[in-house]
């Protein structure tokens, strides 16, 4: 018995957010609680790579709809993405994560203050 990895995509920030704005994809943002909470893209929806590995599914509002994923770099919404594209899910991910969300000049929001020594 053959299996057929199926391939996903890499898009740059400036393109999820366009796709996301259009309606046209939900971006799921795969970073943990307290990365999310640290500033997401306005429009994310949050789900956790290790919820997604321990089997969660998509939530309602997600199931059936092309999906963005973004972590931080890149690693593991790439890993989010092969994942979901296994479950049959049409997906992509954001080549660089939110790193490269924010010096593209993207939108953040929900960041919360933290004392930063550096």
């Amino acid at each position: 018995m053959l299996f057929f990895r199926r391939r996903t995509g890499r898009i740059a920030p400036g393109e999820a957010r366009t796709r996301v704005q259009a309606g046209a994809a939900v971006l799921v943002d795969v970073r943990e609680r307290v990365e999310w909470n640290g500033g997401h893209a306005p429009e994310a929806v949050h789900l956790p790579l290790s919820r997604l590995m321990a089997g969660a599914q998509l939530p309602g509002s997600v199931a059936g709809r092309p999906v963005v994923t973004v972590c931080r770099s890149g690693h593991r919404s790439r890993q989010a993405a092969r994942l979901l594209a296994a479950r049959g899910v049409d997906v992509v991910d954001v080549k660089g994560g939110m790193t490269a969300w924010e010096r593209a000049g993207l939108p953040v929001t929900g960041r919360r203050a933290r004392g930063r020594s550096a």
